[in-house]
């Protein structure tokens, strides 16, 4: 015999069901139905074309959101390195660096000016 939890109810469990009036089957009909539509409603919505398209937008917008940060990260660390490598242990400018960079930009600016005047 089956101990007694409180439950007045068959739970589908048990190998030899009790005894129970037909007022109890209704009661138990009423409420697996209105769990049944409890889940039935909770699949609609996770299935609802709507929420499948929030999901995704949100899933990308956080995988961007997580590679700009690191991107971020990377660039500020770049730009501390290439400061730091510009300037000596006192923070005066070191011209000796500066200059070859300056040109090395200037060139860069150049080639690209003069590529997109070719293309026109």
């Amino acid at each position: 015999m089956r101990p007694d939890h409180g439950h007045d109810h068959d739970d589908g469990g048990s190998a030899v069901p009790e005894a129970r009036t037909p007022a109890q089957i209704e009661a138990d009909i009423v409420r697996r139905r209105g769990q049944l539509a409890e889940t039935l409603d909770e699949i609609g919505v996770r299935l609802h074309p709507r929420t499948i398209v929030g999901d995704a937008k949100a899933k990308v917008v956080s995988t961007v959101d997580h590679t700009a940060g690191r991107a971020v990260v990377t660039v500020n660390r770049f730009m501390t390195d290439v400061r730091d490598g510009l300037r000596d242990d006192d923070g005066a400018p070191r011209m000796d660096r500066i200059v070859p960079v300056v040109l090395l930009a200037a060139g860069v600016v150049g080639l690209i000016v003069v590529s997109a005047r070719r293309k026109r």
